[in-house]
């Protein structure tokens, strides 16, 4: 005969533990991991686009801000830009495609994940 013992699982003193909590170390990591991989492919004129999930986001909060007058339209809306093909619209959906399996990587490794 097998006995289990019960279980007691903390989950506020495990998401502190591993820093997964809004603000915490890996949502940083995440934020900045993100803002950094998509500028390459964010359209460029004068910089304001590209330069205002900087000044914007808030690093920590799980959301990226790049609030322009163009931004919208430039993400939707296809349209020649300087430096296209690599910059072009929706460079946010295109930045996860190429590096979202290496943010979560560097996310699990930031929470303590043991790498196998």
């Amino acid at each position: 005969m097998i006995i289990f013992k019960k279980l007691l699982f903390d989950q506020g003193a495990a998401i502190n533990k591993r820093q997964i909590h809004t603000g915490g170390r890996v949502q940083k990591y995440v934020d900045n991991e993100c803002i950094k991989l998509m500028d390459p492919l964010t359209p460029f004129k004068d910089g304001d686009l590209k330069s205002a999930p900087i000044n914007q986001t808030v690093i920590g909060s799980g959301r990226i801000v790049q609030q322009t007058p163009y931004a919208k339209r430039w993400y939707y809306e296809p349209a020649n830009f300087s430096g296209a093909p690599r910059r072009g619209n929706k460079w946010f959906e295109r930045m996860k495609v190429q590096h979202g399996k290496q943010i979560l990587q560097g996310a699990a490794r930031e929470a303590g994940a043991r790498s196998e």
